[in-house]
C-alpha cells in the first residue's frame, strides 16, 4: 500500500479548509442550502478529487474518466466547490448557487454542470445508477471505477439495500460507496428517527469489504480508498465517522444545520473560524 508524503496531506487539508469556506459563502449567498452535510463530506470529497481518482478537468466527458455519484445530492454545495477549483467551470459560478437558470443548481444535474457524472438527489437511488455504471465498465471492459456517497439518513431507504444486494451478487468490485456517518439526519439523530443499528455488521451481512474510518483524517481516507481499488471479486464500502458542520463550531453536530439559512453575520464568524491554519 502506497504511503503518502506529508506534503500530499498537508496540500489536501489545505484544500478542504478553502474549501469550507467557499461552501460557506455560496449558501449564505443563495440564501438556503445544506451547510451540514457538505462540511462533513468535504474531506472525502477532496482526496477523491485531488489525489484518488483518475479525471481530466478539461476534459469532463472523458470515456476512461472514474465517476463519483453524490447520491446525497443536496449536500452539493461540497462538490460544486471542488469542480470549480479544478476548473470544470469558472469560480464566479458559485454565487449563483441555487438560483433560477444557474448552472449549480440545489441538487447536482449532470446537463447543466460540467463535472457532474450524475443527476441525484432523490435520497435512495444513487448506488443503484453507480452498480449500473460499474457494470458498464466491466461489459464494455473500461477501468474506471465508481464511486458512491451515501449519506446515513439516505440509507434507511430500502433501494439503498437492494443495490448492495445485487452490488455482491455480481462481485462488482470496481463499486466503491461511501457513508458520510454523521449521525444526524433532517429531523434528529440516526437513533431517534430510524436507528441504523450495527451499520458494519449489515454491509458485511450483504457481501461487501467495508473499512471503517475517520472521514475526516486524510491519510486514513486516502490508504481506505486505495485499499477498496485493491479488493477483488466484491464491493468495499467505507464507513466513514464523520461531525456534521465541520469546521464550524456552530454549526457541528447540531442536526438543524442540515438545511438552513446562513446569514450574514453567521458567514463572518464561520469564515473567521476557518481562516486558521489547519
Amino acid at each position: 500500500m502506497a504511503s503518502y508524503s506529508a506534503e500530499i496531506i498537508q496540500r489536501i487539508q489545505k484544500k478542504a479548509q478553502e474549501l469550507r469556506k467557499d461552501i460557506i459563502s455560496m449558501i449564505a449567498r443563495a440564501g438556503s442550502g445544506h451547510p451540514g452535510g457538505s462540511l462533513s463530506a468535504i474531506d472525502i470529497i477532496a482526496c477523491l478529487y485531488y489525489q484518488h481518482m483518475q479525471i481530466r478537468p478539461q476534459e469532463p466527458g472523458w470515456d476512461h474518466r472514474d465517476r463519483f455519484v453524490l447520491s446525497k445530492g443536496h449536500c452539493c454545495p461540497a462538490l460544486y466547490s471542488v469542480l470549480a477549483d479544478l476548473g470544470y467551470f469558472p469560480r464566479h459560478e458559485l454565487k449563483h448557487l441555487r438560483k433560477v437558470g444557474s448552472k449549480l443548481q440545489g441538487h447536482p444535474d449532470m446537463h447543466k454542470t460540467p463535472g457532474v457524472d450524475m443527476t441525484t438527489g432523490s435520497l435512495g437511488q444513487g448506488l443503484s445508477v453507480g452498480l449500473g455504471m460499474a457494470l458498464g465498465a466491466t461489459v464494455q471492459a473500461r477501468k474506471f471505477g465508481v464511486y458512491v456517497m451515501l449519506g446515513c439518513g439516505e440509507i434507511n431507504e430500502g433501494q439503498v439495500w437492494e443495490a448492495a444486494m445485487a452490488a455482491a451478487h455480481f462481485k462488482a468490485d470496481n463499486l466503491t460507496a461511501i457513508l458520510d456517518y454523521n449521525g444526524l439526519q433532517i429531523d434528529g439523530t440516526n437513533d431517534e428517527v430510524m436507528s441504523l443499528g450495527d451499520v458494519a455488521g449489515k454491509w458485511k451481512a450483504f457481501g461487501w469489504n467495508v473499512l471503517e474510518i475517520d472521514g475526516h483524517n486524510i491519510p486514513a481516507i486516502l490508504s481506505a480508498l486505495e485499499a477498496a481499488g485493491n479488493t477483488s471479486g466484491r464491493p468495499s464500502i467505507l464507513i466513514a465517522k464523520t461531525i456534521k458542520g465541520k469546521g464550524v463550531s456552530f454549526m457541528e453536530d447540531r442536526f438543524d444545520w442540515h438545511g438552513q439559512r446562513i446569514t450574514e453575520e453567521q458567514e463572518s464568524l464561520a469564515l473567521r473560524e476557518l481562516q486558521q491554519e489547519v
